[in-house]
């Protein structure tokens, strides 16, 4: 089921915000995909996916040098949502900052590190059942 990313569903909002752990798939270079576990947030108002890592995880780096194109799923039972779009890598302290305050805010306080990076996906499709 397809979602409009503009204007979400309190279900599909409410699913988002529960502690709930996801995949990041992204396409290797050889186009072979790269899917890891990961810790996510996403912010409706300006439709962004963060997720937090550090900066020489290979996530971090496919990301790191041009945009890419970026999935983030998660499941729960019959539940499951999965954000796409274009994603890319900062290291901006601020936006890092807000990163992990809302992955705090979800899951817990991450260990603090300090080549901290974000991954950021400009969500254009949401697909799935909440």
């Amino acid at each position: 089921m397809s979602i409009d990313p503009s204007n979400p569903s309190d279900d599909v909002l409410a699913f988002l915000a529960e502690r709930h752990l996801a995949s990041l798939t992204l396409v290797r270079p050889d186009g072979t995909p790269h899917v890891t576990p990961v810790g996510f947030s996403y912010e409706p108002e300006t439709r962004t996916a963060r997720i937090i890592t550090w900066s020489a995880s290979f996530k971090a780096r496919l990301t790191t040098n041009e945009p890419l194109a970026a999935a983030v799923c998660q499941v729960d039972g019959g539940r499951w949502l999965t954000l796409s779009g274009v994603a890319r890598c900062t290291d901006d302290a601020a936006i890092a900052a807000d990163a992990v305050a809302r992955y705090a805010a979800r899951y817990r306080p991450p260990k603090q590190r300090d080549d901290r990076v974000v991954i950021e996906i400009d969500v254009e499709k949401i697909m799935g059942r909440a």
